[in-house]
């Protein structure tokens, strides 16, 4: 009998971020099911190992170090915040490959580290480039959950857009899990602005947008997020979007070959009452996909083993061409307008080079 391939795959079940739960689990359970029906994993069928990212960084990074310590995964992937994953790499950092799949500030040097998804060079900052350009939205305040990604996305944009036409009148930060956003939104009826950065996560972005609405801002003040995908729409509710964008390298609605593939195999699988197919979802049938192609590329998943990947590599996704720079990933990055519960893709903004 072959042995498994277990894989450690951390994904909010709760907590503000749980609201992409459902869309984690349909997306990687495809990938899985994907990659078994042909030949695993070097020649191992995969089993994900589901560990609730939903709860404190401190609590989840030790779930997983039990998991690494015990011998029980040989590689970690999936969703979650920054703060996790910080908590992670204090944990378990060099030990196995963790294919790390949300959007992100920027560099973590760990070995054995992997940063799939956007950050601020080709996905915030095109994006405010595009809303000066199109839109005339150039004075910005930034409303986010005060941890290390908004912290640092924010102190970037803010240096980003020094002399230049567009520039951050404002900064508040509220805790991860705040439901009440009456005084920020009083704040921002004062603050001379054109736009919003909402570096807000899962529900709390729900409840900022149900709120921004009832306020009436959403007939002045145009909305800006890296973050708000299917799932929050839904949540918001069909009038909460007025001048809402987004900018991200997946949307359901994306128009391309890649994109339609895996529209038609996810949609094939679970049929209409699918959780929605949504950026972060896609990410983790990214990561799955990754890990698969690192072991095709380098024959082994051990850290030791990954001098055949190297700077430059290049390949295909759902996403679209995505290259390898150091243990970033570069990737085609779109600009989407809401339209009730669904995202219209206006522009493509930044491109895989």
């Amino acid at each position: 009998m072959v042995r498994p391939l277990p894989i450690a795959f951390v994904v909010p079940l709760q907590g503000p971020t749980g609201i992409y739960g459902a869309s984690c689990l349909a997306c990687g359970e495809l990938a899985v099911e994907q990659l078994n029906a042909a030949d695993g994993v070097l020649g191992r069928p995969v089993e994900l190992v589901v560990v609730d990212a939903g709860r404190g960084p401190a609590e989840v990074a030790e779930d997983v170090g039990a998991l690494v310590d015990a011998g029980r995964v040989e590689a970690v992937a999936g969703w979650h915040i920054s703060a996790v994953r910080q908590a992670i790499t204090r944990r378990i950092g060099g030990r196995v490959i963790y294919a790390y799949a949300a959007m992100h500030e920027g560099r973590d040097d760990t070995p054995g580290v992997f940063m799939l998804g956007e950050r601020p060079l080709n996905q915030l900052l095109p994006a405010v480039t595009w809303m000066r350009e199109q839109l005339g939205v150039g004075r910005w305040a930034i409303v986010g959950n005060d941890y290390v990604f908004p912290r640092v996305t924010g102190a970037t944009t803010r240096l980003a857009l020094a002399d230049t036409a567009s520039s951050i009148v404002s900064e508040t930060y509220v805790p991860l899990g705040t439901q009440h956003f009456g005084a920020v939104l009083s704040e921002l009826e004062r603050t001379e602005c054109d736009g919003v950065v909402m570096l807000l996560m899962g529900q709390d972005a729900v409840h900022f947008n149900r709120q921004f609405a009832r306020h009436g801002l959403d007939h002045r003040l145009a909305r800006l997020s890296p973050a708000v995908e299917e799932n929050t729409l839904l949540g918001g509710g069909a009038g909460a979007h007025r001048n809402l964008y987004a900018a991200a390298a997946y949307f359901d609605s994306l128009n391309t070959l890649e994109s339609h593939e895996l529209a038609r195999s996810y949609h094939a699988r679970y049929g209409p009452w699918a959780p929605a197919l949504n950026a972060v979802g896609e990410s983790c049938y990214e990561a799955i996909w990754f890990l698969a192609r690192v072991a095709d590329l380098c024959g082994s998943l051990e850290i030791a083993r990954l001098g055949p990947l190297t700077e430059g590599h290049h390949y295909d996704s759902p996403r679209g061409l995505l290259r390898l720079a150091g243990n970033l990933v570069d990737q085609d990055v779109y600009l989407a307008a809401a339209d009730g519960l669904e995202f219209e893709v206006q522009e493509r903004i930044a491109t895989a080079t």
